[in-house]
């Protein structure tokens, strides 16, 4: 699940993969999330690099002060200068191209030494623009000297990471929680629904009630303790209310759950709150912690009432759940039970939910890297080329 991060140091051509020779050989994989980049070479059962997609700029002799200009930028997060890290992909957006510059050169550097020549899908977000595809182009083809590329949606490679056609992909990540139903292996677009918030509001939902007024989301210790109350100590209720007024109940019978104290770094126990557990309940009532609505099962039940009525039965019958949100305790099964109290009642609600969900999407790409039906779909550095000249 996209909590805080751990601290790191520091169309078909013969250029294409879908010849015989390419077919064989590698891919290599670059899933870039808000949160987390996820990178790997296809046909592994998970992506062999993780980590969490922040960049520091480190402060140089030859300029010491606030800006950005002539420092160094490094991966992760410094411990010696915790203030200076970001996000470069904030809400599926890139909003610092030479930092997402910066880790692809670092990924790439670590499978090419051994497959040089391998073709690469770079995986993108619904929201991209036209300019962020060019830019994807012009890094690989023109820094990194890839052969191929193929820009992959995330939610369509979720959709064959589950082995489905026709289903409704709900994910939910770092920065975005979105629904797409898709007939036959195509987006129904009027389906489409983008939820604005992600496991970056629960963080920050999480830093603002434990620490208050010294709240600060540079401060590392400040940053494992959110992360480990979000990873061990926080649900999803099966029943919100009925959970809230456990809690009470507990409280006013002088007894107190030894899951609900955690110890802070300094040695301090605290006694979590009933909404510190239950933050996760934000993506199910999101009015709940300030958040713009609908929450998660009211936009699954709006994105099947725009598509065919003849297609409805099957797309409910296939909801692929991915993302790492998804991984918190009752989250999938408070999804299953909503849609089938609130709306489907009467037809078979079916839910894929893998182990692996939290890498569906590069898992998704793993898949797609060996299947002639996208050949169309990769650009060769030759018709990368011949497009900028013509």
């Amino acid at each position: 699940w996209p909590g805080l991060p751990n601290i790191l140091a520091g169309p078909g051509l013969d250029a294409s993969p879908t010849s015989a020779s390419a077919m064989s050989a590698r891919t290599i994989i670059i899933d870039h999330g808000s949160g987390f980049l996820k990178a790997g070479l296809s046909g592994l059962n998970e992506p062999d690099m993780v980590f969490p997609s922040i960049v520091s700029y480190l402060p140089c002799r030859e300029n010491p002060g606030p800006s950005s200009a002539r420092r160094r930028l490094c991966l992760g997060i410094n411990s010696d200068h915790p203030d200076t890290f970001s996000y470069p992909v904030q809400r599926g957006r890139v909003l610092n191209w030479e930092a997402v510059e910066k880790i692809w050169t670092v990924v790439m550097k670590k499978y090419r030494r051994e497959h040089e020549d391998a073709p690469v899908i770079v995986t993108e977000s619904p929201l991209r623009e036209p300019a962020d595809r060019q830019k994807t182009l012009e890094i690989m083809f023109e820094l990194l000297k890839v052969p191929s590329v193929l820009l992959a949606d995330q939610l369509e490679m979720s959709l064959y990471a589950s082995g489905l056609l026709t289903g409704v992909v709900v994910d939910s990540g770092h920065g975005l929680t979105r629904v797409q139903p898709f007939h036959l292996g195509r987006p129904v677009h009027a389906g489409g629904r983008t939820l604005e918030f992600g496991g970056q509001d629960l963080s920050a939902y999480l830093f603002k009630s434990l620490f208050k007024d010294e709240c600060n989301e540079h401060d590392l210790l400040q940053m494992d303790t959110v992360g480990t109350v979000q990873r061990r100590q926080c649900f999803v209720p099966q029943d919100f209310d009925e959970a809230v007024g456990l809690y009470r109940r507990r409280r006013r019978g002088g007894s107190s759950h030894e899951n609900n104290t955690y110890q802070l770094p300094d040695g301090t126990a605290v006694e979590l709150t009933t909404m510190q557990r239950l933050a996760p309940e934000m993506f199910f009532s999101p009015q709940r912690f300030g958040l713009p609505g609908p929450g998660l099962p009211q936009a699954v039940c709006d994105a099947i009432d725009t598509c065919d009525a003849s297609m409805q039965p099957t797309l409910v019958s296939n909801v692929m759940v991915c993302g790492g949100n998804t991984m918190c305790v009752g989250f999938t099964k408070r999804l299953f039970k909503e849609l089938v109290a609130d709306r489907f009642s009467s037809v078979q609600v079916s839910m894929s939910v893998g182990c692996n969900r939290n890498f569906s999407v590069w898992l998704g790409a793993s898949v797609v890297a060996h299947l002639s039906t996208f050949g169309s779909q990769w650009m060769s550095r030759g018709e990368y080329e011949e497009h900028l000249l013509a």
